[in-house]
């Protein structure tokens, strides 16, 4: 089978001999720049509504939301083994001791396997990332950072409360202890055209990432991009646009960056803009029909 990149789902079975899901933990933490310490409000495009399974709950333990989402799963996969993935807002913003606490919990839960943390780059320190290589060393880890994009005035247009250089900084520090570190940037931020989103790959694939996610940028109701948007329509790419526009930008990326995902694919009801109506998996037979049509060779994979 021809393959133009290295897809997350194939790389995960190759660190296990057994199929491994990832369950979303709403830990309850919230954000620098919603709470003050930088900024408030939070980035204009988010809403955490949109990143939360039916069976995340942040008024339930960890353990609680891990067993829930065993048995979301386990009725197909009675077999499975588990990431917990701390996913909504920033996880790595609390106190050093709350932090290992909750992650230790995790650990605890039968059938946990690992941890994905997603968090900021702003919210990292060298306590924590001496903890984060010693966990390394006894479990399956990766540190997950917002990058979003590498340029400064997006950055400040979104408000997400630091530059392109502290995400850098973050990624770099992370990967030196020997942690998998995986980033997630959106494609069609405002003001950011094809060009100026291919001109970024190069400096992503830079970075000593083990994992990217990219995601189509989402206009999501209640937000202040969405208001934007209402006052001053700006483009939003169509599915055929994004599909040319991720097969050039994966040309631009290093061979062995392992691909997590192309698109977010959030609720309807609080979806406006774009609606493709397609499920990740469709989009991604799509984009891969699309790249061996036009793509001339594979990359070394």
């Amino acid at each position: 089978m021809e393959q133009y990149y290295r897809d997350f789902g194939n790389w995960l079975r190759e660190q296990f001999p057994f199929k491994v899901q990832k369950i979303s933990i709403n830990a309850g933490f919230t954000c620098p720049n919603r709470d003050g310490r930088v900024g408030r409000g939070g980035c204009i495009y988010c809403n955490n509504q949109t990143f939360n399974p039916t069976y995340c709950d942040k008024q339930k333990s960890v353990t609680e939301q891990l067993e829930d989402g065993k048995r979301f799963f386990a009725r197909k996969y009675p077999d499975m083994k588990y990431l917990a993935y701390f996913q909504a807002y920033t996880n790595t913003y609390g106190t050093n001791s709350h932090l290992k606490a909750l992650y230790e919990e995790a650990l605890a839960v039968e059938d946990v396997v690992g941890l994905v943390i997603g968090t900021r780059p702003d919210c990292i320190n060298d306590n924590l990332l001496d903890y984060f290589e010693e966990l390394n060393q006894r479990t399956f880890l990766i540190v997950e950072y917002g990058v979003e994009t590498c340029n400064d005035a997006t950055l400040r247009l979104i408000n997400r409360g630091h530059d392109f250089d502290c995400a850098k900084q973050a990624i770099e520090r992370t990967a030196s202890r020997g942690i998998r570190v995986g980033a997630h940037i959106i494609l069609g931020l405002p003001g950011e055209d094809e060009n100026e989103s291919l001109r970024q790959a190069p400096i992503i694939s830079s970075l000593p990432l083990t994992t990217l996610k990219i995601h189509q940028m989402q206009i999501i109701r209640g937000t202040k991009l969405a208001k934007m948007y209402e006052e001053h329509p700006f483009h939003l790419y169509s599915v055929d646009e994004y599909i040319h526009l991720i097969a050039e930008y994966i040309s631009r990326l290093r061979a062995d960056l392992i691909l997590e995902r192309f698109v977010s694919q959030s609720p309807p009801e609080l979806l406006i803009a774009p609606k493709w109506g397609l499920k990740n998996y469709e989009f991604t037979h799509r984009l891969n029909n699309y790249m061996k049509e036009h793509c001339t060779k594979e990359r070394e994979i």
